[in-house]
């Protein structure tokens, strides 16, 4: 699946540190699907900013700015 193409599932995610000094995304899908990722700090800090530019890309692409590339 592309990640421009939309999806009827539906899910759940939660973010939170584990008890082990992991960072935790967990997602839950429809059909009792779990997905449990576990990242050091360092990664959850890489992820955390990957985000911020995809939300600014999306916000400049929602606002008729120009179109970036892929990614």
């Amino acid at each position: 699946m592309s990640i421009n193409k939309q999806s009827e599932i539906a899910a759940n995610i939660q973010i939170g540190p584990t008890d082990q000094g992991m960072v935790r995304i967990y997602i839950e899908a429809d059909g009792g699907i779990e997905i449990p990722l576990d990242f050091d700090p360092e990664e959850a800090d890489e992820i955390a900013e990957e985000l911020r530019a995809a939300a600014e890309a999306a916000r400049l692409l929602a606002s008729g700015g120009p179109k970036k590339g892929k990614r």
